[in-house]
């Protein structure tokens, strides 16, 4: 028999963000106590900053009945002249019977002990109370609480609790609150609580008393009210995803409403203004024809008909915000761009000041600029000594997400070379999974100098990644060398940039590194993880190199007939298992007797000798071989009994061996 249940946790306001960080795990912790309980049915999951909501529309009032086999020990170890053992005494005691209850079952491999024992279900309502605590408890917020005279803790207090199977209060405690049928109005509604009689009747009160219980049904509302706005209003909304989760999480009747602040502020840069916006007061940047007005969207949680006040009041609270950033800003125009102050700035402990930092930086933008032949060097060099200047200014002091933006404005006011401020600007590219990535040559050298230092300097200082730890964010440098050199086409060779700066990091091990590096190339490129293996296996430390590599051949590994070669490199692999491919290897033409090794020879010194465009060409010529190589062993006996001969057959499928293996090791490739 199934009856509706309905659960809600009553809550002081949540704080939104700890919230959204758990909440993609909420439903998978309650679906796994269900589980264990033998209750598992479908259910909803609601919230609002004052309720967790679980609603299932059918729920077992009972478990199902269930039969309980158990096995023990062998027999002829139970019993010993017929007289139990403890192995059996103690199976007995585990299934909590006694040792003359006990049965025997042949399970193929000898008789063994057996019980079998049927389990009552137990009824829902007497596990109900137990299962909600268990789910209290398991959600993870970071920060908890205590309060009253309780020291057990929460991320809020616990308010009310309702726990409702059909039309029967079950129950239950949690942190002190008995279960009750009780639940809260929108606070500008009422502050007393209102009851109910079953789940229906919640339902239709919440939404009487002010309170949208569906996160979906309000995020629609404010996206309907947004967009009402930009139509009657001429302008562009930015949506930002991140906030509308947030301004979701905070609201339990959300209306959206456009205020202004003096236009004198819009003198900041954009990106001041929406941050102050966003960071302080969870406010929605305007845009027309392209450009940030002096607006913004708030979403209120007020259920009122005259919203002036509160238009007013939110105006009021932004100015002194960007009077606040107005003044950060000019102050730092005024101090303009220095790095001096950056010797008193630790970077990390072991790898001394930022300014030491930008030092290295630019030793290794100098031997890159080498390696692409850039010539703007002395413009290169300035801007990695600018690149951390702007950490010392107020503005970032202020808001830290602006670094690098800020010191793109302040040179580009100090009239720096645009080459400079850009790659001020562009310095941390790529910053996330889709990110933009740095414009040109010289702002990507800028940016990958930053990187490479980050992780020659942070392994050093033995500040490696460990599971699911990276507070140096190592693992997005290494991914975003990757991107920049795929990008813009630039041969990385990331082994040799070791090799010739490693004398500024102390204790660096490359083996270490390199590793660590490779392993990142797994997550980066989805294709065959032995695609990827092959390329390596090459020895190719080229990253660009490696990209087209894997470009080349992922598709070919990928194509039907792709089996077919695999069965003709496997006999390759069995022939040169014995000889050393690691060294040139040579053919005497005159030993050459069979026509089908000769073709072999032919058709693969022209490919071997043929000037190639792209990888892709190169393999095609290579993989165009199976039929000779085929044929060559189908036709040619391999072990000849003169060991000239058998040699000379052997260095010949060597070679093609190798011409491969300067693109990928194809013998690592599993389909």
């Amino acid at each position: 028999m199934n009856k509706p249940l309905l659960i809600e946790i009553g809550v002081e306001e949540l704080p939104a963000i700890p919230f959204l960080n758990e909440l993609p795990n909420i439903e998978k912790k309650w679906s796994d106590i269900l589980e264990k309980n033998r209750l598992l049915c479908d259910f909803d999951f609601y919230y609002t900053p004052r309720r967790l909501v679980l609603w299932h529309r059918e729920f077992q009032v009972k478990q199902e009945d269930s039969i309980v086999e158990q096995y023990g020990a062998p027999v002829k170890i139970a019993y010993k002249d017929g007289v139990p053992t403890g192995a059996a005494i103690s199976f007995a005691a585990k299934c909590g019977v006694d040792v003359s209850a006990l049965d025997k079952i042949d399970l193929g491999k000898g008789e063994v002990l057996y019980f079998k024992q049927e389990v009552k279900g137990t009824e829902s309502k007497v596990l109900l109370n137990e299962m909600v605590n268990e789910f209290v408890y398991s959600l993870n917020f970071g920060k908890s609480m205590r309060w009253a005279s309780r020291t057990d803790s929460f991320i809020r207090p616990i308010r009310s609790l309702s726990i409702i199977l059909g039309e029967e209060i079950v129950e239950a405690e949690l942190f002190g609150v008995k279960s009750s049928n009780f639940s809260f109005a929108h606070r500008m509604v009422s502050y007393e609580p209102f009851s109910y009689s079953f789940a229906g009747d919640y339902f239709c009160k919440l939404d009487k008393n002010g309170v949208i219980l569906y996160p979906d049904e309000r995020r629609e509302r404010i996206l309907s009210q947004m967009k009402d706005i930009e139509q009657r209003h001429n302008i562009k909304i930015e949506i930002d995803t991140e906030l509308l989760e947030e301004v979701v999480a905070i609201t339990e009747y959300p209306t959206a409403l456009i205020g202004k602040f003096d236009e004198e502020f819009l003198e900041l840069p954009p990106e001041v203004i929406v941050t102050s916006m966003k960071e302080n007061q969870r406010y929605f940047a305007v845009y027309k024809d392209g450009n940030l007005t002096n607006n913004f969207i708030v979403v209120s949680n007020s259920k009122t008909d005259d919203f002036g006040y509160i238009i007013a009041g939110n105006e009021k609270v932004l100015r002194p915000r960007l009077a606040d950033a107005m003044f950060f800003y000019k102050n730092d125009i005024k101090n303009g761009l220095s790095n001096e102050r950056l010797k008193k700035l630790v970077f990390v402990e072991g790898l001394g000041s930022m300014y030491e930092k930008c030092e290295r930086e630019a030793k290794i933008a100098s031997y890159l600029a080498d390696t692409f032949e850039l010539k703007e060097k002395e413009l290169l060099q300035k801007a990695i000594m600018l690149s951390k200047a702007d950490l010392m200014s107020e503005m970032v002091y202020e808001f830290t997400e602006l670094q690098g933006l800020m010191g793109y404005y302040y040179a580009k006011l100090a009239g720096e070379d645009e080459l400079v401020y850009t790659a001020l600007k562009e310095q941390y590219l790529p910053d996330g999974e889709d990110s933009e990535l740095p414009s040109n040559l010289f702002s990507s050298i800028v940016a990958l100098s930053n990187k490479l230092d980050n992780l020659m300097g942070l392994f050093s200082a033995g500040k490696i990644p460990t599971g699911s730890k990276d507070p140096f964010a190592l693992r997005r440098a290494a991914a975003g060398i990757v991107k920049i050199a795929m990008e813009h086409k630039l041969s990385i060779d990331l082994s040799k940039i070791i090799d010739e700066l490693a004398h500024n990091y102390k204790n660096l091990d490359k083996k270490v590194l390199i590793e660590f590096f490779n392993e990142r190339l797994f997550k980066i490129f989805e294709v065959n993880p032995t695609v990827l293996k092959a390329v390596l296996a090459s020895g190719e430390t080229d990253i660009y190199k490696i990209s087209q590599k894997i470009c080349a051949l992922n598709p070919i590994v990928q194509s039907d007939n792709f089996k077919d070669y695999v069965a003709t490199f496997k006999r390759v692999a069995n022939i040169i298992k014995d000889i050393d491919t690691s060294v040139k290897l040579t053919i005497d033409e005159d030993l050459l007797e069979n026509k089908e090794e000769k073709e072999l020879y032919t058709k693969f010194h022209e490919a071997q000798f043929k000037k190639y465009v792209t990888v892709d060409e190169e393999l095609e010529a290579l993989f165009a071989l199976k039929p000779q190589l085929d044929n060559f062993f189908d036709n040619v006996f391999v072990n000849h009994e003169n060991e000239k001969i058998k040699t000379n057959r052997k260095n010949l499928i060597g070679l093609v061996y190798q011409g491969f293996r300067k693109i990928a090791d194809i013998k690592e490739i599993t389909i």
